[in-house]
């Protein structure tokens, strides 16, 4: 295909999108505000606090310019990366993101099938709202990790992993940011809890484990044994070791921020670190991941693969973190926005805009593949 040809076609796709779905991210926010109900979508929406972490994610990546590079024939590109092994065909996943049904009666399984299509990594999460076995079934062969919510009853947590390594999952997310619940004064402000009304139940309810710790198995007495089990004060590093007893699969941690914590990782043996402030949700006032990277970058040195996420809107978004040391990033409130105005083909059109605007901006760049991207084509703006 010729450049012109592929411009072509890439025109009469957005062209198409354009008629029914939106195109920008911003569009997708504001239809979703339309569509959702003031406790989902500001659940989604928010931060903790006075949500500045939450403006600063979007802040940091303004503060960095590309500056292209010319005359390098970007011909032949491609976007694939491997990680753990595996080839996967772009440096983009889906993150782990809890009670998809709020958003949408289908949930999970249509963000797992979109996910698939475009061939992109889903991440599922702990409390989500369809058991890790249904996303599993519902996306086939496709890329797909798990996200583990440590459980003080650690036996919960290492059925959870069993079961993931069992369904086919390819690598355990452990999130380390949530020893305690952020503040979140929407939440607040509107009354609205999800997990309290049982969104979030679907791997617990279907555990042996956790089923086996009540009297009888109600969505009343789960809720209660999830909130009592799922803020883990004690979780420390040493609890690496007890989930490498039950796993062989690659263990990432998500929510580090410090370079000293990367240290410590690499000291604990973990596989992967996904640099992480939980899209501003937990505590306000910390810096943002974009500004948290370059250190964590430095200090893994590229013996582990360094994935970040929170702030990322755009392909442009996805060129300066990977160009300041991300191997790949990951995307949460965009589809979740695709996914709450039109489901599985949100999802899918939120997925296709980002793969486009990121091959579009590392050609622009100068770049002809994700290797290509680095400290060299960016500057740090005044």
């Amino acid at each position: 295909m010729t450049k012109a040809q592929e411009e072509t076609l890439l025109f009469t796709r957005v062209s198409k999108s354009t008629q029914a779905l939106p195109v920008s991210i911003e569009d997708w926010e504001k239809q979703a505000r339309e569509i959702l109900p003031d406790g989902p979508f500001d659940y989604i929406a928010g931060g903790s606090g006075a949500e500045e972490t939450l403006a600063e994610n979007r802040r940091a990546f303004s503060r960095w310019a590309i500056v292209p590079r010319m005359m390098r024939d970007v011909t032949n590109r491609t976007s694939a990366i491997t990680m753990f092994g595996r080839k996967l065909s772009a440096p983009i996943f889906l993150a782990p993101v809890g009670m998809q049904s709020i958003a949408h009666r289908d949930a999970e399984l249509a963000t797992a099938r979109a996910a698939a299509a475009a061939g992109v990594p889903f991440v599922a999460s702990t409390v989500s709202s369809t058991s890790l076995e249904q996303i599993a079934e519902a996306m086939g062969a496709a890329e797909r990790w798990f996200q583990l919510y440590w459980s003080n009853d650690r036996e919960v947590s290492a059925s959870m992993v069993k079961r993931a390594e069992a369904a086919g999952y390819s690598a355990i997310v452990l999130t380390v940011d949530t020893v305690m619940l952020g503040w979140k004064r929407r939440d607040f402000r509107n009354g609205y809890s999800p997990l309290r009304e049982g969104r979030g139940l679907a791997n617990f309810i279907t555990d042996p484990v956790f089923c086996s710790r009540l009297a009888e198995v109600t969505p009343e007495n789960a809720v209660e044994e999830v909130l009592k089990n799922i803020y883990h004060p004690a979780l420390n590093w040493s609890d690496i070791g007890f989930l490498r007893e039950h796993t062989r699969l690659p263990i990432l941690v998500k929510g580090l921020l410090h370079p000293d914590d990367a240290r410590l990782a690499l000291e604990h043996g973990v596989d992967g670190i996904i640099v992480s402030n939980h899209g501003g949700r937990q505590m306000d006032g910390a810096i943002s991941t974009l500004d948290a990277l370059p250190a964590i970058a430095e200090v893994v040195a590229g013996s582990i693969p360094v994935l970040l996420d929170s702030g990322v809107r755009t392909g442009a978004d996805v060129v300066k973190a990977i160009a300041l040391g991300a191997n790949a990033v990951l995307i949460g409130r965009p589809f979740l926005y695709g996914l709450a105005v039109a489901g599985e083909q949100g999802v899918s059109s939120v997925l296709d805009t980002l793969l486009h605007e990121f091959d579009v901006a590392m050609a622009l760049s100068g770049s002809r593949s994700v290797e290509d991207l680095n400290r060299s084509i960016l500057v740090r703006l005044p």
